[in-house]
């Protein structure tokens, strides 16, 4: 369990002790049930990672809303989005094994997680992770409900596939995205477990190259 829960928990089991004392007992239910919620919310459950070539984990539990290419300035990437209702676990996990290179807070509004553009407009942590010679970026995107991302290691950190790298508390969502070149192996609707679900498959650097040289030579 994340040491929050801990926190939560057992401060709503003293205020309903406290509460039955002084009142009655049936008024301390509900800090109780707040406890129980608390508790399991924070939930942290061990998970097998994959260990194929390239593979892409999950950077969190939830449902699969996006798979589309991106324009950007670096060119087309790949976008899998992943929503985190707050029934699901709210540990992330890093994508891949790597180095951190960089890592950057955006102040931003609160709107619901399940919009397109709260991928850009929401207040989130956009971290860049670099691994067998490509960069993967993975973004915790806060929502209606959460008010507080947690990102623990540091840039130059080396983070293992599906390591545990901090939460976002309450509803949620999380972006990875990815060289165009990547094999996706989710679609919309999927239900993903953070650290034991695989998303996509990077492509050799080798492989990459060779890509880029034909298509050069097809515009010749």
């Amino acid at each position: 369990m994340v040491r929050d829960g801990y926190f939560y928990g057992l401060a709503f089991i003293a205020a309903g002790i406290l509460l039955g004392w002084l009142t009655r007992p049936a008024w301390a239910i509900a800090p109780f049930l707040l406890a129980f919620f608390f508790l399991w919310f924070f939930r942290d459950p061990e998970r097998v990672i994959p260990s194929e070539a390239g593979a892409v984990v999950s950077p969190g539990d939830g449902k699969v809303t996006d798979v589309s290419t991106l324009d950007t300035a670096d060119g087309k990437k790949l976008r899998i989005s992943i929503f985190l209702s707050v029934f699901d676990v709210h540990v992330n996990r890093s994508p891949i094994a790597g180095v951190v290179r960089e890592i950057r807070y955006q102040r931003g509004k609160f709107l619901n997680a399940m919009d397109a553009v709260s991928a850009e407009h929401n207040e989130q942590n956009i971290v860049t992770v670099e691994g067998e010679g490509q960069k993967v970026i993975f973004k915790q995107i806060a929502g209606l409900l959460a008010r507080r991302i947690v990102f623990n290691p540091r840039v130059g950190d080396r983070l293992e596939r599906g390591q545990r790298v901090g939460l976002i508390k309450f509803g949620s969502r999380v972006d990875v995205v990815l060289d165009a070149s990547a094999r996706p192996s989710v679609k919309v609707g999927d239900r993903v477990k953070g650290g034991a679900s695989v998303l996509g498959y990077l492509q050799p650097q080798t492989a990459v190259a060779m890509g880029t040289i034909s298509a050069g030579e097809r515009t010749r």
